[in-house]
């Protein structure tokens, strides 16, 4: 019997020279227009608050690790306005120096010239739906801390007569929280089983757990505990205790953009509690949590425009493509926050507000790929 050989065997290419040289352009071009654009926008960000940053005595070692937050962050926002931009600028000069039409001329149709487009934009999408679920909020919490630090200095501490559904049937109140030291006073905690309250907790103060490596843990102070049964109470005091309870600091004190700084994991965790507890601001969390998918698919749509508009020689070159893109792109951003905006006060459904914008944007991409060159 006659062996085969590895080295005999052809495997298919996975991608050919056009593929690679299209991928090439489409990364190349995407991450110097990101280098370019957030390196502006950093000494324009410094210049304007540097003046604040002397003021409020901010250490050099923190403004650095700002920016090193504040770079992908941006980067990160507006990436599918950075894929637009990168598409226009090298598909423009293919078709300019008439890349394209030798391309097409070769038998090469317009649906196979968009596959290393695809492939390109899935990479980035890849890229930014990770970096937005994982990194980029644990660089968010340092980011927006030095901003109400030495930024803005409105950084609240403080929340009065805090009221929640910490677990079913289980209520809990703060008459005063000090988030300086991670202490509430004159709390209660309140057991309701059937409608009917079985048991009525109440402490001085209590102190978050801060060394703890799980989370929820309490240090309750001077409490009082009355448990009622069918025919009789039984009252008990404890100096202190040690107690898990289903709520920590980030739930009494409203901090600005605090969606941001969680990861997927963690905003699932928060949806999760607010609606045990009733909150109305769950929706800001669940817009967010769904526009982290849905944003990674504008680089699919922003790809497809940005190419369809820009295919065809012209002799003004890109400056009409470019214009069109443009006002595509800010009506997509502007349309995200309106759809969020409608869905925080007109009560559209979070999932709706995040995805719309891709829906719409679907047709206006298909009805520019039908008006593409062939």
């Amino acid at each position: 019997m006659k062996r085969i050989r590895w080295q005999h065997i052809k495997f298919p290419k996975l991608l050919n020279r056009l593929d690679r040289y299209l991928i090439g352009k489409f990364l190349g071009t995407y991450f110097f227009s990101i280098v370019l654009i957030i390196s502006i926008a950093v000494v324009f960000d410094y210049n304007e608050n540097i003046d604040k940053f002397t003021t409020n005595h901010a250490p050099w070692r923190e403004i650095v690790s700002y920016y090193l937050n504040f770079i992908p962050y941006y980067a990160n926002l507006f990436s599918s306005l950075f894929i637009f931009l990168s598409v226009i600028f090298f598909t423009t000069k293919l078709a300019s120096n008439s890349e394209i039409i030798a391309m097409q001329a070769a038998g090469v149709k317009f649906v196979r010239i968009m596959r290393p487009y695809m492939i390109g934009s899935a990479l980035i999408a890849a890229i930014t739906f990770y970096l937005g679920s994982e990194v980029i909020p644990r660089g968010s919490v340092k980011r927006l801390e030095f901003e109400d630090q030495y930024k803005r200095k409105k950084k609240p501490a403080y929340a009065d007569n805090i009221q929640m559904q910490v677990d079913t049937g289980v209520i809990a109140y703060i008459e005063h929280y000090d988030d300086n030291y991670k202490t509430g006073y004159h709390f209660s905690l309140d057991k309701f089983h059937n409608k009917k309250l079985v048991s009525h907790l109440t402490a001085n103060s209590l102190t978050y757990d801060t060394l703890c490596n799980e989370k929820y843990h309490w240090h309750i102070n001077n409490v009082t505990i009355r448990d009622m049964h069918t025919n009789r109470e039984i009252i008990t005091h404890h100096y202190s205790l040690d107690s898990v309870i289903i709520m920590e600091p980030r739930d009494f004190i409203s901090t600005r953009y605090m969606e941001q700084s969680m990861t997927n994991a963690e905003l699932l965790d928060q949806i999760d509690k607010q609606r045990i507890r009733g909150n109305g601001k769950v929706a800001q969390f669940e817009i967010e949590y769904h526009k982290r998918f849905a944003n990674p698919f504008a680089a699919f749509i922003m790809s497809i425009i940005g190419l369809t508009l820009s295919a065809r020689k012209r002799k003004n070159g890109m400056g009409r493509a470019l214009g069109t893109g443009l006002a595509l792109s800010a009506g997509y951003i502007l349309f995200q926050t309106i759809s969020a905006t409608f869905s925080l006060n007109a009560g559209w459904p979070p999932m709706l507000s995040a995805w719309l914008p891709n829906i719409v944007f679907v047709f206006i991409a298909f009805y520019l790929y039908k008006k593409a060159p062939r």
